[in-house]
């Protein structure tokens, strides 16, 4: 009997590195996770995730299903910065 593969989910995660108030900043939301940054940093990269979300339900499509090209053309719409996996050497 063949068990069907669940689908795969895909997520934004942005990370701050400029915190210096001692205080830990974690925020979840609809296909995204933030960790860190200062109370500042933290509440852009919140804003931009949402804008986010707003744009792609608009587009009415699924982080997990984007092209890379649409992916980008949406972060660059919400002024996101994206690092992007570098590809492995041969």
């Amino acid at each position: 009997m063949l068990v069907p593969r669940p689908k795969k989910k895909a997520m934004l995660l942005g990370v701050g590195l400029d915190n210096d108030d001692g205080h830990i900043r974690a925020t979840r939301g609809e296909n995204f996770q933030i960790i860190g940054g200062s109370h500042g940093t933290h509440q852009q990269m919140t804003e931009k995730c949402i804008k986010f979300n707003e744009k792609l339900k608009d587009r009415d499509k699924q982080l997990e299903d984007l092209h890379r090209a649409e992916l980008l053309d949406l972060a660059a719409e919400c002024e996101m910065n994206l690092v992007e996996p570098q590809k492995p050497e041969d």
